[in-house]
């Protein structure tokens, strides 16, 4: 894709025409703008209008956040059209926080661009995407873990664009500059792998993309059962306390929404991919039913974990090889012990 020079304004006034659906956010933020977008009385004391500007800023994050995971909660839930208005409106807050050039605005342009993207405006996806990838380019002190969102955003509308070389090469920039960051067997890092698995199966190199998925499985798998363990520790030691209780502080060992949902998209995605192969590879299928078992017990819903144990066990029990037989057993055990309810 051409690289076009940062123009915030513009960029957001591009879509200003555009007469979306403000029912996905207005509701929820009008009446909080009305104290950001009052000015500040005239007669003040300088140490109150400082008083006053904190307050702002903070209130102006406040809203941002909100938008923000509204912009993404509709992405995750399809309703791209939807999404678009909370990702402008994050775009034009985070400028007035951040300041327009500010790479803290990258976030939201890329999640501007894929609720584009969904709805079939490619045009204006790309306009977004240059504008996160200008940014970049022109903070030197820009992380890795930015650089790597970019690198994917932008393989990704290379797929919706049909140019399936040009994505791979973001994505393989996209794993390489995860993997300096969180390690070469992370979550973070999984994500590239994945969305390259897809891609080698779209051009019909089947044996690449069967290790990609593999790969990806391990990392899944792995990452989860660490939580899993997390989770016994915390019973073994305070026996009468729930690790889900509401009021238990949140720990490095919980997963975030985010993490969630992408481990559910994911991981469901390749148990298709298992399911429908015409070799099957049940030692491979059953690690990725465990790995959702464990994925819906952390999510708290408990049925949904039960089932994918069960279909786990089962499948294990058939492999001459049952290394993981004895964690799913204790997983099955764990969920037994919860409430037969769904989160």
């Amino acid at each position: 894709m051409t690289l076009e020079p940062a123009r915030n304004s513009s960029a957001v006034s591009d879509v200003d025409h555009q007469k979306a659906d403000w029912v996905s956010i207005h509701k929820e933020i009008c009446q909080l703008l009305i104290p950001i977008q009052t000015p500040l009385p005239f007669l003040l004391t300088e140490n109150e209008r400082k008083q006053r500007r904190e307050q702002l800023v903070e209130r102006q994050k406040h809203v941002l956040g909100l938008v923000q995971r509204r912009a993404q909660g509709l992405v995750w839930e399809g309703r791209h059209p939807e999404a678009i208005p909370a990702a402008l409106q994050a775009v034009r807050l985070g400028a007035e926080v951040h300041g327009s050039d500010s790479v803290q605005l990258v976030p939201s342009y890329l999640l501007l661009a894929e609720a584009s993207t969904g709805a079939g405006c490619l045009q204006e996806a790309s306009k977004y995407l240059s504008q996160a990838e200008w940014i970049v380019l022109s903070t030197p002190s820009c992380s890795d873990a930015v650089r790597s969102q970019v690198q994917r955003a932008l393989g990704l509308f290379c797929v919706a664009e049909g140019n399936l070389d040009q994505a791979l090469h973001h994505l393989a920039n996209d794993v390489y500059l995860a993997s300096s960051t969180f390690g070469l067997r992370s979550l973070e890092v999984s994500g590239g792998y994945f969305h390259m698995a897809n891609i080698f199966s779209r051009q019909n190199k089947l044996d690449i993309a069967n290790s990609l998925y593999t790969e990806v499985t391990a990392i899944c798998h792995s990452w989860l059962l660490s939580l899993v363990q997390a989770q016994e520790q915390i019973l073994q030691a305070e026996p009468e306390t729930s690790p889900f209780a509401e009021d238990r502080e949140v720990s490095g060992d919980q997963m975030s929404e985010a993490q969630q949902e992408e481990a559910a998209r994911v991981l469901g995605v390749v148990l298709g991919v298992r399911e429908q192969a015409p070799k099957q590879q049940p030692g491979e299928t059953s690690r990725v039913l465990h790995a959702l078992a464990m994925l819906w017990y952390l999510s708290r819903d408990f049925s949904k974990a039960r089932e994918m144990g069960l279909k786990a066990l089962d499948l294990v029990k058939q492999l001459p090889h049952q290394e993981s037989l004895e964690h799913i057993g204790r997983l099955l055990k764990l969920i037994n012990s919860q409430p037969s309810c769904t989160k």
